[in-house]
């Protein structure tokens, strides 16, 4: 369940940019930042167990395989906003995702 904090960007879940999945436990939007899918967990902590980890990542990637013709890494370096867990699915070989090839 969400804990919302009310200064948190990812908490608040604005729809500031196109969103591919939601439900219970996470969502998963591009990132208005770096323009890369992006997954973000609804509990509003830096440290997910290592089970729900693995689940953000799985639908991520799942994601990206339905939207994008891409290899990607996953990068859970929370730069920006570090005291709520969220991961990138960046290209292997670079970090912003302008220009992208989509799927559909």
């Amino acid at each position: 369940m969400s804990i919302f904090g009310p200064e948190c960007e990812l908490c608040e879940a604005a729809r500031m940019s196109e969103w591919f999945y939601e439900d219970e436990e996470m969502w998963i939007a591009e990132c208005e930042s770096c323009a890369v899918p992006m997954v973000v967990w609804r509990t509003h902590d830096p440290h997910p167990p290592d089970d729900v980890r693995e689940r953000l990542h799985a639908k991520l990637l799942d994601i990206v395989d339905l939207h994008w013709e891409m290899e990607v890494r996953i990068d859970d370096n929370m730069r920006t906003i570090p005291d709520h867990y969220h991961a990138h699915a960046r290209p292997r070989t670079g970090f912003y995702g302008h220009g992208m090839r989509r799927t559909n």
